[in-house]
């Protein structure tokens, strides 16, 4: 009897796995320093797509009206707060890819995969030029419980 309790155990676990998505309020950390840098918000529209925005900064002392003045497409100069930084991600397996992302940066556009570990609680992102192994990752942490933004 404990092995089917245990089987059966480990049988939810592994469909709680397999259904974890990246939707929900991700914490970026920035890969240089380690630091935490902004909440992202990641939605699916109709057909499964999904795509982040930027909700808050979390650099200290950062402006809240900080702008992207290095991108070169449709987002010059819009407000990085509100700002879709992530778009056309689609599910291919255990990993979501197909997308870009923006690094408001250095308004650069990097190609995207990403895929979650820890039971869901981190998302791997990596940003890439031509092949995946061109690139660098990011580790975001997933948010349960945002608190509203101060009124600067």
């Amino acid at each position: 009897m404990p092995a089917l309790i245990t089987l059966m155990f480990l049988a939810c676990s592994v469909v709680h796995a397999q259904g974890a998505t990246p939707i929900g309020m991700w914490q970026t950390i920035d890969d240089h320093t380690g630091a935490p840098r902004a909440l992202v918000e990641i939605t699916q529209d109709a057909n499964g797509v999904l795509s982040g925005k930027v909700i808050r900064g979390l650099i200290p002392g950062e402006p809240r009206d900080r702008r992207c003045t290095a991108c070169t497409d449709y987002r010059k100069d819009q407000l990085i707060v509100g700002m879709i930084v992530l778009s056309g991600m689609l599910k291919d397996g255990e990993v979501w890819n197909g997308g870009q992302i923006l690094d408001p940066e250095n308004g650069k556009i990097y190609r995207c995969k990403m895929h979650l570990e820890k039971d869901g609680k981190e998302l791997v992102v990596r940003g890439y030029i031509g092949i995946s192994l061109l690139g660098r990752s990011q580790t975001w942490i997933r948010q349960t419980a945002v608190s509203t933004p101060p009124r600067q």
